[in-house]
């Protein structure tokens, strides 16, 4: 400024900084997305005007602060008009299309795709599956990659509650859906789908009386009609047992690595081994056993051990008998952290840290983003984008 002379903003600085301001669902740049539409600038006040995606977008409100702001810091803008729109069923059906990077409808998660699939199963319920799941979502996205989480676990599911992603009444947060496709809440960082958050308002407590078909359709819809983008890793909360969705997701991700979790007593390990067998003769591969409420170590140094031990390491035994080398890759202890962190949405692995609970799950994610997986022949180096 010289002389006392005021600025003049222009309007291509102005379209260029509210451009690059990220929707919060989809992660990309807006102007990359063509929500920004008409830009002009007259006596210094900025006028934008941004074309959300479906009337009543969740992240409205967040979307029109964040381009005030951004237009705001533009020199010479004194003052910011918004106006918010909608866009037209054209260009939807354009930012679908440029979504799904023209690929046809069907399961993204190909034997081809860059994306490492990892089920975490159990042979009966009860076991703290769903937690662990949780909870190596989000240790996974701490360290930088890009991760999914589908909540497979139909009639159980409980990840929305375990992330926090219900509201102050007890109420599932929604996706949003554009057209046909459907976009995954964010909870810490890890893009999550589960059935809950479909239910219709007052029946997040009902039970989903679901048979085989309507279950496998309901796998399939998450796999090929949520928009995920670009993952890293996608981890599947898959029901206990054996049953129909197991089943279903074989067919859908033959390709897809296996994580089972056990408890240390016999009445869990004996029938965990089932789970991996299953996922055996779908053509999957057990990658790992889990052990859940390992023995723990006491204040005053010495151990408990309310579900006995060896477990784990019984069912890698078991496993490894009927093929490949499957080996106990985490013991974690039990925690009243743990179980804390769950029940207020909160993981562990961030809520505390230093928990030995959190400590292992955290060790085991450090294990899987630095393991190399196998694409048509090749090795490639699994790395944070």
């Amino acid at each position: 400024m010289q002389n006392g002379a005021r600025v003049s903003a222009d309007v291509q600085s102005v379209r260029s900084a509210v451009s690059a301001v990220i929707d919060p669902e989809l992660r990309r740049p807006l102007g990359e997305l063509d929500m920004i539409g008409d830009v002009t600038v007259a006596d210094g006040v900025a006028h934008v005007r941004v074309a959300l995606t479906i009337v009543g977008c969740p992240a409205a409100v967040r979307i029109e602060s964040d381009v005030r702001e951004a237009a705001a810091r533009v020199p010479g803008v004194i003052e910011t008009d918004i106006e918010m729109g909608v866009m037209t069923p054209e260009q939807r059906a354009a930012l679908t299309e440029r979504l799904r990077a023209g690929r046809p409808r069907g399961v993204a998660f190909t034997a081809e795709s860059l994306t490492r699939v990892i089920a975490v199963t159990s042979g009966k319920g009860g076991v703290g599956k769903s937690t662990l799941t949780a909870n190596l979502a989000v240790a996974l996205a701490a360290r930088g990659l890009s991760v999914g989480l589908i909540d497979a676990d139909v009639h159980g599911f409980s990840i929305p509650g375990l992330l926090g992603l219900v509201d102050e009444a007890g109420r599932t947060v929604r996706p949003t859906r554009i057209d046909q496709l459907i976009l995954p809440p964010i909870a810490y960082d890890v893009k999550t789908v589960s059935i809950g958050m479909f239910l219709r308002e007052g029946d997040e407590g009902a039970a989903v009386a679901w048979r085989g078909p309507m279950l496998h359709r309901t796998v399939q819809q998450f796999l090929t009609d949520v928009h995920f983008g670009d993952l890293d890793i996608l981890l599947l909360d898959m029901p206990p047992g054996t049953g129909d969705v197991a089943i279903s997701v074989g067919q859908l991700l033959p390709h897809a690595e296996v994580l089972v979790v056990t408890t240390p007593q016999p009445a869990a390990s004996d029938v965990a081994v089932r789970s991996g067998v299953l996922a055996r003769q779908t053509g999957q591969r057990v990658v790992g056993v889990i052990e859940n409420m390992a023995p723990m170590t006491l204040p005053d140094g010495t151990t408990l051990e309310l579900f006995g031990s060896g477990g784990g390491a019984a069912v890698a035994a078991s496993l490894s008998a009927g093929g490949e080398n499957v080996s106990l890759v985490a013991s974690v202890p039990l925690s009243s952290a743990l179980r804390v962190a769950g029940d207020s949405g909160a993981p562990v692995v961030l809520a505390d840290p230093e928990d030995p609970a959190a400590r292992a799950i955290t060790e085991l994610a450090t294990k899987l983003a630095t393991e190399p997986r196998g694409l048509a022949g090749r090795k490639l180096p699994f790395q944070p984008r």
